[in-house]
């Protein structure tokens, strides 16, 4: 079961906003946007009767229900949300420590290194284009990488790839035997060159 704690100012707060909403079994629903990366957002939004999906996890609150995202889980494991009162009425925040951390449990120190060499040397050259990669799995001693961000749907990122990427991960580990994108590139919404 997901930790997920809703303090009691919290809960209080929404409370409020869900009884503004006049709508019988409205609920909120957590989830993680764009998880497992840097630009990992944290978000919370209002779940009418319906709304909710048949896999997301229910966390049972005093006075309402939280629906909690079944894909964002591992990101969403020890968030806290909070409510906190101030001279200009209050902030919630939502503190999920494990929303920026890629949670695929890596067997052998292939992943390891192929992860590590993505995180400290690939992603912060991206980072300047909005962009980033990572594992998704290992075939066959075959990365398979996922772009977001500005690289998904960039009109470059077969040259990233292959002059990028895949020639950093290929020098630095000899027993890599080649880089496959499973990316999704026909959505070019946030583009860095389109």
């Amino acid at each position: 079961m997901t930790q997920v704690t809703v303090t009691e100012s919290a809960q209080v707060y929404l409370k409020s906003l869900l009884d503004k909403q006049d709508v019988d079994g409205i609920g909120v629903r957590l989830f993680v946007s764009q998880p497992g990366t840097t630009y990992a957002e944290t978000c919370l939004a209002y779940c009418r009767p319906g709304e909710e999906k048949r896999d997301d996890e229910r966390l049972q609150l005093e006075s309402f229900v939280a629906y909690l995202d079944q894909p964002s889980l591992p990101y969403l494991d020890e968030a806290i949300v909070d409510y906190v009162a101030d001279k200009l009425g209050g902030q919630l925040t939502i503190k999920a420590p494990k929303a920026k951390q890629p949670t695929v449990a890596f067997e052998g120190p292939l992943e390891t290194q192929i992860v590590s060499i993505l995180t400290t040397e690939v992603n912060p050259s991206l980072a300047s284009h909005g962009g980033e990669v990572r594992l998704i799995r290992l075939e066959d001693d075959v990365a398979i990488l996922q772009f977001g961000g500005g690289c998904q749907g960039c009109s470059a990122v077969d040259m990233t790839l292959k002059d990028g990427v895949q020639r950093t991960l290929m020098e630095r580990i000899p027993e890599l035997k080649g880089v496959r994108d499973v990316t999704d590139h026909s959505q070019r919404d946030n583009a860095y060159y389109r």
